[in-house]
């Protein structure tokens, strides 16, 4: 970090809501935010955006015919970017863009897939419309800003790589501003479908339909080292974060220190059992302080088996028996894929402004930090590329 970058602004829809003050409520409580497709039947868990937050969507597509072909991602990504500048007053301000997904236009492309199987034939715009480059340029478009725009997927860890994007072109004196994030609607069959061949998705069922009154209450067990399933669910959202160089007097909190690391795969999906690549990411970000001034982690912990047990393996080598307190807000609204970690900072900057650490219901945490300082944030994907981002108040 050549220079302190803050944040201005950090907006977002999710399960939780799409304001400040209704998030922070949906933190407090311990309620998650799953129901399943079909109420009728056994199907899988998932969470969804509420009906008022869908609808707000769909006005934003017929508020404008060329937004009518767009895929619910790049939506969201607009529908976010546009509270983000208003809040940061950037309205009149140039600046870059890097709004990341790690499937992207995931229900448009399978609905122009399915399209080409029906007619051998596909609509012409098919294309254009699918691409990952498609968000971040349609919010330069929606924004009228013509600073650089950048889109791309790193799995589950595109938003803080889009952070991490973000800094660099501020450090480099390229740009003195960015909107960063990520957006992801992957609430399709098939993605489903995908997650339950790799075997990481939480079992089927209708959530009055377990005979474990803990599984029923909270099917998705992040951080759960009891559990004996991976217990991984989807969700859909997207947060798009404002930074600006230097130490800004409205800034929320700032960005201290930024690590990333790659190691080299065991398996397709997985990291090593004592996640390497975030001993690695953890260390380059904390260079510069003593680890024992980290009041919390949130993690990435999507709820599976390995996946939890292995980032936890990892924090335990960096921060020895001074344990900071661990946190994570899958429980709760699932796993975004390349929103995660938008939503993720995003929950660590709640907890600077309100000074309270939101621990997870069933997980018998460390004793919660009377005054949060410093929050690390934590995000990996398909690959092990890992990213540490350090936030300050």
């Amino acid at each position: 970090m050549q220079h302190p970058i803050s944040i201005t602004a950090i907006t977002s829809i999710s399960p939780l809501g799409n304001n400040p003050e209704t998030i922070w409520e949906n933190y407090l409580n311990n309620q998650h935010c799953f129901t399943t497709k079909d109420v009728n039947r056994a199907n899988p868990f998932v969470a969804t955006l509420s009906k008022g937050d869908a609808k707000e969507i769909d006005t934003l597509r017929k508020s404008n015919k060329h937004y009518q072909d767009l895929d619910k991602s790049v939506l969201m990504a607009i529908y976010t970017s546009r509270k983000a500048i208003k809040k940061a007053n950037w309205q009149s301000r140039n600046f870059g863009i890097n709004i990341g997904s790690s499937r992207g236009a995931t229900e448009l492309f399978e609905k122009n897939h399915q399209d080409f199987l029906d007619r051998k034939k596909v609509m012409p715009l098919a294309s254009p419309t699918t691409t990952l480059g498609n968000i971040s340029s349609w919010v330069a478009h929606d924004l009228q800003t013509s600073g650089p725009t950048i889109s791309h997927s790193i799995t589950c860890s595109t938003a803080l790589h889009a952070v991490l994007n973000g800094v660099a072109w501020i450090n480099a004196g390229m740009s003195d501003s960015f909107l960063v994030g990520g957006s992801e609607a992957p609430l399709t069959d098939f993605t489903i479908a995908q997650m339950k061949a790799l075997k990481i998705y939480a079992d089927d069922g209708l959530l009055n339909n377990s005979n474990n009154n803990q599984n029923k209450a909270y099917p998705c067990k992040t951080l759960d080292f009891s559990k004996k399933k991976n217990t991984m669910i989807l969700g859909e959202g997207a947060a798009t974060i404002c930074l600006e160089k230097g130490n800004a007097k409205n800034a929320l909190a700032t960005i201290e220190g930024i690590g990333y690391a790659t190691e080299i795969l065991e398996h397709n999906i997985s990291i090593s059992e004592e996640a390497l690549c975030f001993q690695k990411s953890m260390e380059m970000a904390l260079k510069n302080i003593d680890s024992s001034e980290v009041d919390v982690i949130v993690m990435h912990a999507p709820g599976t088996l390995k996946g939890d047990r292995s980032e936890h393996n990892a924090i335990t080598k960096i921060f020895g028996d001074k344990l900071p307190a661990v946190t994570s807000n899958k429980w709760k609204i699932g796993h975004t894929f390349g929103a995660s970690g938008a939503l993720s900072l995003e929950f660590a900057v709640l907890m600077l402004q309100h000074q309270q650490f939101i621990g997870i219901p069933f997980l018998e945490n460390h004793q919660p930090p009377k005054k949060i300082k410093k929050i690390l944030v934590n995000a990996v994907g398909f690959g092990g590329n890992a990213v540490s981002i350090l936030l300050s108040k």
